[in-house]
């Protein structure tokens, strides 16, 4: 039986957005700066106009607006922190033991909202977005591979020093976050594992043929240009598309508004092939986090990732308490509230 796709949030809430808090700041900053270095040249006729310019650049540079975020969905704080790669947006919900989100492609930490919203009343709920997605920077030079994601997360885990963590993986972002796990095992109390994988692809015909498609024209095409991931293949995630109303779809496509932003998106589809002996590496380390609790929420009706996955991570972690939802890939959408209890359940062992 279907769930309550979302629950009933605070609506018309304001929330300060402390990227935009220091985007201004830096704005004053550099315009007084402006202001001081050209104050010797307001003799000149086209001073004042040369200034005006410079600020305007700076203002649509730096400025990163999302007018599309209904924060009635999504009301959280958004906080910043500063990597090698890039700006990592986070959300950071709620005190206690610490619950760690990791998202896959196309999705980000909008993916978890409401698993925020409910687990934060008596838990720490941190969500970041990958860079590449989300709210986070959109570097083209960053190489966008599981691997890198997985670096990435193993900096913000040591940054903000999180210990005794419930981490929390989907798709992608499971062998992203048990990847940073098993550097970080230490630091890892409970896994909570969703539709994904940690074992070499490049043996599948159907992976094979995913890769082809995704190195050719079509792919970079269909990727770069149309958008296809959050807007087709997000979709496809999706058993009953009654549970996916076109506001919400809307907040998959909307981070990825032109060809430069939509790069993260095809590195990481060409990384299901391209990074097949990393996944197998970690795979093979692990034991680090066998011996910790698991949970296994997984979504029958998958047509990306299919049973067959969820009876070798059975084989593999026999210990696991498993539960089966009647839905796709994105059980977060579908079976929302089924997930979450299952989640407090787990957490109250």
């Amino acid at each position: 039986m279907p769930c309550l796709n979302h629950f009933q949030r605070r609506q018309n809430q304001t929330v300060i957005d402390s990227q935009s808090l220091s985007t201004v700041r830096k704005i004053l900053v550099y315009t007084k700066i402006c202001f001081l270095g050209l104050a010797h040249l307001c003799f000149k006729e086209n001073a004042m106009k040369q200034l005006l310019i410079l600020i305007t650049l700076i203002m649509s540079t730096s400025v990163q607006a999302q007018d599309w975020l209904d924060r009635s969905l999504y009301p959280f704080e958004s906080k910043h922190i500063d990597l090698p790669a890039g700006s990592m947006h986070y959300i950071d919900e709620g005190s206690g033991e610490t619950i760690l989100f990791i998202h896959g492609t196309p999705s980000w930490s909008f993916l978890y909202r409401d698993f925020v919203s409910t687990l934060s009343q008596n838990y720490r709920c941190i969500a970041p977005d990958h860079i590449g997605f989300g709210l986070s920077n959109k570097p083209e030079q960053f190489d966008g591979t599981p691997q890198s994601h997985a670096q990435n997360l193993v900096e913000f885990i040591e940054q903000l020093d999180l210990r005794d963590v419930t981490l929390v993986v989907h798709d992608f972002g499971g062998p992203i976050g048990l990847g940073a796990g098993i550097q970080e095992h230490d630091r890892i109390e409970r896994v909570v594992l969703m539709n994904t994988w940690l074992w070499e692809t490049e043996s599948k015909p159907e992976v094979q043929k995913i890769d082809k498609l995704l190195n050719g024209a079509i792919g970079k095409f269909l990727y770069l240009r149309m958008n296809f991931s959050p807007k087709v293949l997000f979709k496809k995630g999706i058993h009953d598309k009654r549970n996916l109303s076109k506001k919400v779809h809307k907040h998959y496509i909307k981070p990825f508004p032109d060809k430069s932003s939509r790069l993260s998106l095809l590195k990481i589809g060409k990384a299901l092939l391209g990074s097949s002996d990393w996944y197998q590496k970690q795979w093979e380390q692990l034991e680090k986090l066998e011996s910790k609790p698991w949970l296994i929420v997984w979504g029958t009706k998958d047509e990306f990732i299919s049973t067959d996955y969820l009876d070798k991570w059975k084989q593999r972690i026999p210990t696991a308490t498993v539960t089966e939802l009647d839905c796709g890939h994105f059980l977060q959408e579908e079976n929302t509230s089924e997930a979450i209890k299952a989640i407090q359940a787990f957490m109250q062992q």
